[in-house]
């Protein structure tokens, strides 16, 4: 059942004009990247501001409909997994005050609780990928191939089935709109050094394991989810987000069962109406999501929020549409 808050969330209709809230440019600051979902604007030499706009891509494509308040929820999940990794990997987070900042009083507003001064890393090419569950992309290349990014699995698994140890499956990071593409272990060291690469995977399956006990213990199975890592000082940190409903499959455990993984609290349900309409190539424009998609996909990421963190939606200065 969903909490109090995601089932409010999940009635509420999405409103396209607030849904957009962090896509306006910023007055005093120089832009430094648009992403797909986030925005960086240069604060010094060495910080950055990092803004979550309610922004939503599927297949590398961003949609036209926003989901409103995801940018917000973005930050405060990724927020509470630095606080809690960083003993396991440091990461690039210095704060989420807007305080002494050169913004105006009604960016301070819009941006509030969707923004994060971090520090400048120099981004590895690579997303670090780990694989729990055998899903996605993986399960539609275990079909073809009986492998997953070069690593041969046993015959006969099943949709969803828990795989015997989490697999380190990388991929590139694709240019504007291209697409990821996976790639594996030996491609991932030409491109950023043997040790780089090992000590990364390294990091990469610690985080998952880490963070896969404490899904666990809120009921949640994390099925597999990308991390990104960059250089601060020549020290390999953890940056971006970090295991959101974006970048991350959640299921609850207690409905999953191999041959028939349960309904997730990610993105898998965007993709999946994506899937469901005839013409589309996966190439933008995507088309606009309905309504309904748009307020399950928030009520989903509202309760995510609420069970990996313990605390309530609005309690945590993220008040609902």
């Amino acid at each position: 059942p969903l909490t109090a808050a995601a089932a409010a969330a999940d009635k509420a209709p999405s409103n396209p004009n607030a849904a957009g809230m962090g896509d306006r440019r910023l007055r005093h600051l120089a832009a430094v990247r648009r992403g797909k979902v986030r925005d960086l604007y240069r604060l010094d030499g060495e910080r950055l501001l990092m803004v979550a706009s309610d922004r939503i891509s599927a297949f590398d494509v961003v949609l036209p409909t926003p989901i409103p308040d995801k940018g917000r929820l973005l930050t405060a999940l990724s927020g509470f997994w630095f606080e809690r990794l960083a003993p396991i990997m440091p990461n690039h987070l210095l704060g989420q005050s807007l305080d002494g900042l050169p913004l105006d009083d009604d960016e301070r507003a819009r941006l509030q609780g969707r923004a994060m001064v971090v520090r400048e890393a120099r981004m590895l090419p690579v997303e670090m990928v780990v694989r729990g569950y055998l899903a996605g992309s993986a399960w539609r290349d275990y079909r073809a191939t009986g492998a997953v990014s070069g690593i041969a699995l046993p015959a006969g698994l099943a949709l969803g089935e828990r795989l015997r140890r989490p697999l380190f499956t990388p991929s590139t990071k694709a240019r504007e709109g291209g697409h990821d593409e996976a790639i594996d272990f030996a491609r991932m060291a030409a491109l950023v050094g043997g040790e780089r690469a090992r000590q990364a995977r390294e990091a990469a399956l610690r985080l998952y394991a880490a963070a896969a006990a404490h899904a666990e213990s809120r009921g949640l199975i994390l099925a597999d989810t990308k991390f990104e890592m960059g250089l601060v000082d020549g020290a390999l940190v953890l940056a971006d987000e970090c295991l959101t409903g974006d970048s991350a499959r959640y299921w609850p455990a207690e409905g999953w069962r191999p041959g028939r993984p349960p309904a997730g609290f990610d993105k898998q349900l965007v993709r999946d109406w994506l899937d469901s309409l005839p013409g589309w190539n996966r190439r933008a424009p995507g088309p606009a999501l309905p309504a309904a998609i748009a307020a399950r996909i928030r009520a989903r990421y509202i309760e995510a929020f609420e069970r990996l963190t313990g605390r309530a939606f609005a309690r945590a200065g993220i008040s609902p549409a």
